[in-house]
């Protein structure tokens, strides 16, 4: 029970660093259109994926740091 937590939060973290880099290619991409309603459409949607991406691993990693320092406050038995 205790190690499938920290599995699946690594897990999490490596799916949001694998979307931050999709968003990094997506908004290098977004300036070989020459289109600029592709080129506006594609830049928005880069930069929503790499907002989203960022906030959610800044968030695992701030519960892994949590849950790491409150275990070793935690006496173990």
């Amino acid at each position: 029970m205790k190690y499938s937590w920290w599995i699946f939060q690594i897990l999490m973290l490596g799916l949001s660093v694998f979307f931050m880099i999709f968003g990094f290619d997506l908004l290098r991409a977004s300036y070989t259109f020459k289109d600029p309603f592709s080129f506006i459409m594609t830049f928005f949607a880069a930069s929503f994926i790499l907002l989203i991406s960022a906030t959610l691993g800044i968030s695992f990693v701030i519960k892994m740091v949590r849950v790491y320092k409150r275990s070793k406050q935690e006496p173990t038995p």
